[in-house]
């Protein structure tokens, strides 16, 4: 029994071990500062275990504070928090997120010296020399350590629930190893890149005309059959949850990294019309891009001409980089953490189809009680 008549929070305060793990976490900022500066290239290695490693350390500390308060979800103070309440401090997170996704996809030279740092791991897998490509193993490597960290706050924080911690594990399993070791391992054995967590409309030119030269190894079958087989079955007994709750690395990342903005998303009627007329745009989208380019290919480029192009062009722009990307995570601090899961995904739209007509897991209302 607790009695304390402290009217304020008696955890609402750092102690010692909190604060050395924020003092760590600057330094490990401080470090990536200093190697997106050039310094990296001074010591990549050094730098590289010197800036994660303090960071990681400094959260792990940090989280500590979760243990001493009672299990259960506790959301003291959540919109009181300019970080957590899209105050001054989510702005500045907001601006600095999609910034950095923006550097990322079309400026990556403006990253050189960060991407410099995680070049001991680039030469390891056998990753093509220069910022183009070697920005993605700095993304995947800073992405798959974020669901990772995180997602022991997840594990401290959800400790009451079992499902929670289950599913926690889940994501963390699937980034670390679907997104991370089988893909650079497959470079590593000078095979094509292949994500198998991924599949076509999410993973987009997975059904592409450019990757048949992949059927050789079976990963366009793998593809098709997960979407078209695989995944009716494991939603008619599970519901669309198996997937972007489960295995989905950008909902993984979303219930991980996200979580502490999870509140900030819309939850009014309005937003529910936007994101069912933008969710199935997209997917019809997609739909429409993928015929244009099988029959341009079929037809030798004779019927269409470059409009199965321009569909490319565009929706690998609009939805591939600047809805994804740029939107889907830069926008946490701001709209919540399932901004591109509810509005723009499209393996979500597939799934909500599947969950509503063939599933055991449609969400229904009753009309005659329910208000909403």
């Amino acid at each position: 029994m607790d009695a304390s008549l402290q009217l304020t929070s008696p955890t609402s305060r750092f102690g010692v071990t909190e604060r050395v793990g924020m003092a760590l976490v600057g330094v490990g900022v401080l470090l990536l500062m200093a190697a997106a500066f050039g310094a990296a290239s001074l010591s990549p290695g050094a730098f590289l275990l010197g800036s994660l490693g303090s960071i990681t350390a400094g959260a792990l500390l940090y989280f500590r504070r979760y243990l001493r308060k009672p299990a259960g979800i506790d959301n003291d103070g959540m919109w009181f928090s300019s970080a957590t309440a899209a105050g001054f401090v989510g702005w500045t997170l907001g601006v600095v997120f999609t910034g950095f996704y923006v550097l990322l996809y079309w400026w990556p030279a403006t990253l050189t010296g960060f991407v410099t740092m995680f070049g001991p791991i680039a030469d390891f897998i056998g990753y093509p020399e220069g910022v183009e490509s070697r920005r993605w193993v700095a993304y995947g490597t800073v992405y798959t350590l974020a669901v990772a960290v995180m997602g022991v706050r997840a594990f401290i924080k959800y400790r009451h629930n079992r499902y929670h911690l289950i599913r926690t594990a889940s994501v963390v399993f699937f980034q670390t190893i679907f997104a991370f070791v089988i893909p650079y391992t497959l470079v590593l054995l000078n095979q094509p890149e292949f994500y198998p967590h991924y599949f076509w409309p999410l993973k987009y030119d997975y059904l592409w005309p450019g990757a048949t030269n992949w059927l050789l190894t079976g990963m366009v079958v793998f593809g098709a059959l997960m979407i078209f087989v695989v995944t009716p079955l494991l939603t008619y007994f599970f519901g669309k949850r198996w997937y972007c709750s489960w295995v989905c690395g950008c909902g993984g990342l979303a219930e991980t990294a996200g979580d502490p903005f999870r509140h900030l998303s819309d939850i009014s009627v309005r937003a529910w019309r936007i994101e069912r007329w933008l969710v199935h745009g997209v997917l019809v989208f997609v739909v429409v891009t993928t015929l244009l380019l099988w029959i341009d290919v079929s037809t030798g480029g004779g019927v269409l001409g470059g409009l199965s192009q321009t569909f490319r062009s565009w929706y690998g722009f609009a939805i591939g980089l600047v809805f994804a990307g740029v939107v889907g995570v830069g926008f946490y601090p701001i709209m919540g953490s399932r901004v591109w899961c509810r509005f723009g995904c499209p393996m979500a739209a597939v799934l909500g189809l599947q969950q509503k007509f063939f599933s055991r897991f449609r969400i229904t209302t009753n009309g005659g009680q329910c208000i909403s």
